[in-house]
C-alpha cells in the first residue's frame, strides 16, 4: 500500500487523534493571540530513523492550514541526536495544539522504522528479509507497516482478508493440514499467498507433498531449521516465526531461510524522544501617534 492509496486512513488516524487530546477545544493554547506567527522546529534528541511525515503533514492540514513545513530529514532516512527534522511556520496556537500529536505519530512510528532497521541490519548478507505481523497497534496497523517498510524490512499481510495464514488451530479445526489446505483453493482467488504453519518436520513433509509453497516454520531449534531448509529446497518459501530477538536473528537467518517475522517490531515499541522548539520572538508594542 503506498503513502496516496492510505490518505484515508491517515486522515482518520489523525481525526481521532486531535479529538482525543484536543476534544471541545485547547484550554491552554487559547491563551495566545491566534493573529501571532511563530517559527518552530521539531528535533529527533536521539539516532533514529525518521517515519510520519504523512501523519504531521495531515496533523497540520487539519489543525493549522496555513502552516508552512519544510522536512530536513525524509521518512526513510537516518539522523543524529539532536538533529533538526522538520522547520515549522505558522500560527502560534495552531501549533501548539499540534504539537503533542505530531509528535506522538512521529515518536512511535520512528520508533517501529528504527527497530526494523536494527534487525535489517543484522541480517544483511544472507538471503533472509525481515517481515512485520498483525502484532501492531489497534488502529494503527496501516501506519505501522508503512514504519516497517521505511526501516527497510517487508509487510506480511495486512489482515485477515487478502492472504491466508493456516495455523495450528486451523489445521485442527479443518481434521488435518491436507484438508485445510484443499479448502483454502475455494477462496486462493482473492489471496495474495496462502501460508501453511508447521511445527514439525513431519508436518513440513507432508506439506510439501500436498503442493504447499509457502511454509512458517513456528519455533523450530536451529538443528531441526538446518534439515527444514535442506527438505524445502527449491519447493517452497520458508518463513521462520516465533521468539525472533535482535540477538539470535542473524544465527536464524544464517540457515538459509527466505523470511523472519518479528513481531517484536510493531509490539515492542520504545518511543524514540522528539521535540518541539519554538523560537521566542519579542511581542510587538503599539505606540499612540
Amino acid at each position: 500500500m503506498n503513502v496516496a492509496d492510505m490518505d484515508e486512513t491517515i486522515r482518520d488516524n489523525v481525526r481521532r487523534a486531535l479529538q482525543e487530546d484536543m476534544g471541545p477545544g485547547d484550554l491552554s493554547a487559547s491563551l495566545i493571540d491566534p493573529k501571532r506567527q511563530v517559527s518552530a522546529t521539531i528535533i529527533c534528541r536521539e539516532q533514529a530513523v525518521i517515519c510520519g511525515q504523512p501523519w504531521v503533514n495531515e496533523v497540520l492540514r487539519q489543525i493549522a492550514p496555513l502552516a508552512k513545513a519544510q522536512w530536513l530529514v525524509q521518512d526513510g532516512q537516518p539522523c543524529a541526536p539532536g538533529q533538526v527534522v522538520v522547520q515549522l511556520q505558522g500560527a502560534a496556537q495552531q501549533l501548539l495544539s499540534a504539537e503533542r500529536t505530531c509528535l506522538n505519530f512521529l515518536q512511535t512510528l520512528s520508533a517501529v522504522a528504527t527497530q526494523t532497521a536494527r534487525y535489517v541490519q543484522a541480517v544483511r548478507g544472507t538471503r533472509a528479509a525481515i517481515v512485520d505481523t498483525r502484532k501492531t497497534l489497534p488502529g494503527l496497523r496501516v501506519a505501522q507497516k508503512y514504519a516497517v517498510r521505511c526501516g527497510g524490512g517487508v509487510n506480511h499481510r495486512m489482515g485477515l482478508y487478502d492472504a491466508v495464514l493456516i495455523k495450528e488451530n486451523h489445521i485442527a479445526a479443518a481434521g488435518g493440514l491436507s484438508a485445510a489446505f484443499q479448502a483454502a483453493s475455494a477462496v486462493a482467488a482473492q489471496a495474495e499467498f496462502i501460508e501453511v504453519e508447521v511445527e514439525t518436520l513431519k508436518q513440513l513433509q507432508e506439506a510439501l507433498q500436498v503442493g504447499v509453497k509457502m511454509l512458517l516454520l513456528d519455533n523450530m531449534p536451529l538443528d531441526i531449521l538446518h534439515q527444514a531448509v535442506e527438505l524445502a529446497h527449491n519447493k517452497a518459501v520458508l518463513e521462520i516465526s516465533g521468539g525472533v530477538t535482535l540477538a539470535s536473528v542473524r544465527e536464524l537467518a544464517q540457515t538459509g531461510v527466505d523470511r523472519i517475522s518479528v513481531g517484536a517490531l510493531t509490539k515492542d515499541v520504545k518511543a524514540i524522544d522528539f521535540s518541539m522548539r519554538f523560537q521566542q520572538q519579542p511581542v510587538e508594542s503599539s505606540t499612540a501617534s
